[in-house]
């Protein structure tokens, strides 16, 4: 293998951390390091992008940096799991990027820089974790993402927003210290080995009631997944500005809690071994208890970044529930999922802020009327909408259908049972914000809404881009769907 595609990982790596140097550098010069934050999210993308042919070709990129005792390697590698992952976060960067700029000029946010400069590590942090060639290298960037994200979820320097930093800390550091890292080390113990590789490491090395609990150990110990009851921090990090919450939800942190428990369903202990075990069968029932509780939770919320928190705890739980079936059709589902809910939950909290910047409201029953002065910014919501419930014509109904046709070549009827259930229960907490937004007057006392302008044009593009996302994902699925068949193991 030529050895430019394994630089290419060093770069893809580099550049946002180079981005954060130099935004730090020019703190003084805010416009430039916004500029700088920009051109970076543009050339990750670029090289992300670059490598796609090689993988899709079979090829896995790998770059090893240094060894550890002699025996675990710090070592990259990019196979399709990750580059979903990758691609997910390069591209996402550049809205979001352009999304902050705006969303931070007009709600007249202090310490700007800090937050481009924590923004951009924090994309480096999820792109190591997307890159990691073995659990070593894995855990090492899955810590530095919890605390490159601190800052930005206490940026505000709000009692609250200090409180919330400390259930963030708390609930992401201890599950993976105690238990993740547990999982690793017994996995090192077990296998001599930490690697991913198809098909496990795992296999003819553990059985009985020990699968079980490793795998629930790492299960849980990934607290990023927001898997109940590990899933407290994710509405107590609300309280952190709207770009915070759009990288938290759809570009980085939870996505590097599922991608985590992916990569070690397919690459440590493999499908079959957990498929042929009677250990295991809990992680659907948790994976389908969660679904449903967060739904009927997210129901009942009025504040919309709660709403779309808890709507995010559901979802993530679908990706969890389509890996435990154990079988190539759900794997395919679930890498479709991580994807689609990227574009569909990124696009309903860039809404949620233009909405915010605009009208400073943040109460579901304060949006009568709001879409008619905000058509851009609530028909967005509304196609993301529809993704996330899982309706035609957007990606949504993909991925759903995906883990629809898995649950039932499995004949998993309770799974079949949890997915109409929430595909109601989606339908009942986002069209109701719809129908508020567009078809009932705004109040009289208010000033027929005429007042309400949209938000930054920048803001607007930026969540127009990623609705679109949502569609254009359903009608040219093709580059998701075949790298999802390669990490499946059912085509090339």
């Amino acid at each position: 293998m030529s050895a430019a595609p394994a630089l290419s990982l060093a770069w893809i790596l580099a550049t946002p951390l180079a981005a954060t140097v130099l935004i730090a550098l020019n703190a003084k010069r805010p416009r430039l390091g916004e500029v700088i934050g920009v051109i970076a999210a543009l050339l990750t993308f670029a090289q992300v992008a670059a490598l796609t042919p090689e993988v899709l070709a079979g090829g896995r990129p790998t770059l090893v940096m240094f060894s550890v005792m002699d025996a675990i390697p710090f070592v990259f590698t990019l196979d399709p799991l990750g580059l979903l992952f990758a691609l997910v976060a390069a591209i996402l960067w550049i809205p979001a990027g352009l999304y902050s700029i705006g969303y931070l000029r007009a709600n007249h946010e202090a310490h700007q820089p800090r937050f481009h400069a924590y923004f951009a590590l924090a994309i480096g942090c999820a792109l190591g974790i997307a890159l990691a060639g073995n659990l070593f290298t894995l855990f090492l960037f899955y810590e530095a993402l919890t605390l490159s994200t601190y800052p930005l979820i206490t940026h505000q320097g709000t009692a609250r927003a200090v409180r919330a930093g400390r259930i963030y800390m708390g609930m992401l550091l201890v599950p993976s210290i105690g238990l993740l890292l547990v999982a690793i080390i017994l996995t090192h113990n077990l296998a001599g080995r930490l690697d991913f590789q198809p098909g496990g490491i795992l296999a003819g090395r553990v059985d009985g009631p020990l699968v079980g609990l490793l795998l629930a150990l790492f299960v849980f110990g990934t607290a990023k997944a927001a898997l109940m009851p590990f899933h407290r921090w994710l509405p107590a990090a609300m309280v952190a500005p709207t770009p915070v919450s759009a990288l938290l939800h759809a570009v980085a942190v939870v996505k590097a809690g599922v991608f985590t428990i992916a990569k070690v369903v397919i690459s440590i202990f493999g499908i079959d071994l957990l498929a042929a075990s009677s250990w295991t069968g809990w992680l659907t029932w948790v994976a389908g208890i969660s679904v449903i509780l967060a739904s009927v939770i997210a129901l009942r919320q009025d504040n919309l970044k709660r709403r779309l928190a808890y709507s995010t705890i559901s979802q993530l739980a679908y990706v969890v529930m389509a890996l435990s079936l154990f079988s190539p059709l759900g794997v395919l589902a679930a890498g479709l999922h991580i994807v689609v809910h990227a574009f569909g939950k990124i696009t309903l909290f860039f809404a949620a802020g233009a909405i915010h910047t605009a009208t400073h409201k943040d109460s579901v029953s304060q949006f009568a009327g709001i879409g008619r002065a905000m058509p851009w910014t609530m028909g967005a919501f509304a196609v993301a909408s529809l993704s996330m419930i899982g309706l035609p014509p957007t990606a949504g109904f993909l991925s759903k259908w995906g883990i629809f046709s898995a649950a039932f070549q499995g004949q998993s009827w309770g799974v079949v049972a949890v997915l109409i259930a929430s595909t109601v229960l989606n339908a009942a907490y986002f069209l109701p914000i719809v129908h508020t937004a567009f078809l009932k007057p705004p109040p009289s006392e208010a000033g027929a809404g005429a007042k309400i302008a949209e938000a930054p044009p920048v803001m607007v593009a930026a969540l127009c881009f990623t609705a679109f996302g949502t569609v254009a994902l359903f009608f040219l699925p093709g580059l998701p769907f075949a790298l999802a068949r390669q990490l499946a193991g059912v085509g090339p």
